[in-house]
C-alpha cells in the first residue's frame, strides 16, 4: 500500500508502507497521512512510539511442560 508522505524539504510524495518506518528512524519525513488526518513525526503518536504495557500479554506463546 502507498502512503502520502512529507519529505524534510516540504515535498511530498508517495512510498510503500514498509518503507515508512525506515524513514521515519532516517529523519527523512516530517509526517505521513493516514486514515484519521496527518501526523506529524516528533509531534503525534506513531506506531512503535507508545508506552509500556504491564498486562497480559495475548501473543505470547506457551511452551508445553
Amino acid at each position: 500500500m502507498l502512503v502520502r508522505v512529507v519529505y524534510d524539504e516540504f515535498q511530498t510524495g508517495k512510498v510503500h508502507d514498509h518503507l515508512l518506518d525506515t524513514l521515519i528512524m532516517q529523519g527523512k519525513i516530517l509526517g505521513f497521512f493516514r486514515s484519521d488526518g496527518y501526523v506529524r513525526v516528533g509531534h503525534d503518536p506513531v506506531r512503535g512510539s507508545g508506552g509500556t504495557y504491564a498486562g497480559h500479554d495475548r501473543r505470547r506463546i506457551l511452551k508445553a511442560a
